[in-house]
């Protein structure tokens, strides 16, 4: 397989970007990009597409914390947990075929992923699954280093983020007095 499906850990695999909700339920997957792309290109691609990420105006998604701050993606403060974070390793866990190199061509491994996907969200739908107490911390090796462009956070949704972050925290110490 070509270079670029090498990955930050020298093996072949693809790189997939997915939209969850607060139920752990995907509600949006793109797969089949070569590991060695970084998150905010394949980010900027799903959001180019006609059928791609839709982000209504005035509302955002939470991003993992290697995109930066933009318009319609707010990243973590570094260090916290992120829900989709524990979803990954939920269907790793779930589905073992995953998580290993696999023999497939490659078109059956990115069908594999939409596949798991959509029984994962059927288990959470229809039935019980002892993976999701799992809880996983993102890589503190995980930075935006990579990308020109994306790698600055956009100023005003930084400060938007931490205003928030502020008013959380103000009205945590107010009920607690």
């Amino acid at each position: 397989m070509s270079a670029t499906f090498r990955g930050r850990n020298y093996y072949t695999s693809q790189n997939v970007l997915a939209a969850v909700d607060f139920d752990m339920r995907f509600t949006y997957v793109i797969a089949g990009w070569e590991g060695s792309a970084h998150d905010a290109s394949i980010l900027a691609d799903s959001l180019s597409r006609p059928d791609g990420l839709q982000i209504p105006d005035g509302k955002f998604y939470l991003g993992d914390a290697v995109y930066a701050c933009r318009p319609g993606i707010l990243p973590p403060f570094r260090k916290t947990r992120v829900t989709v974070e524990r979803v990954f390793a939920a269907l790793k866990n779930m589905f073992k075929v995953l998580d290993q190199i696999t023999f497939h061509r490659f078109d059956t491994q990115v069908k594999l992923v939409f596949a798991c996907c959509i029984l994962h969200n059927w288990i959470l739908g229809w039935g019980e699954d002892e993976f999701f107490e799992e809880v996983v911390t993102f890589d503190e090796g995980e930075t935006s280093h990579d990308v020109d462009v994306d790698a600055c956070d956009n100023y005003a949704w930084k400060v938007k983020r931490q205003e928030w972050a502020d008013a959380m925290w103000e009205a945590r110490v107010n009920t607690t007095i």
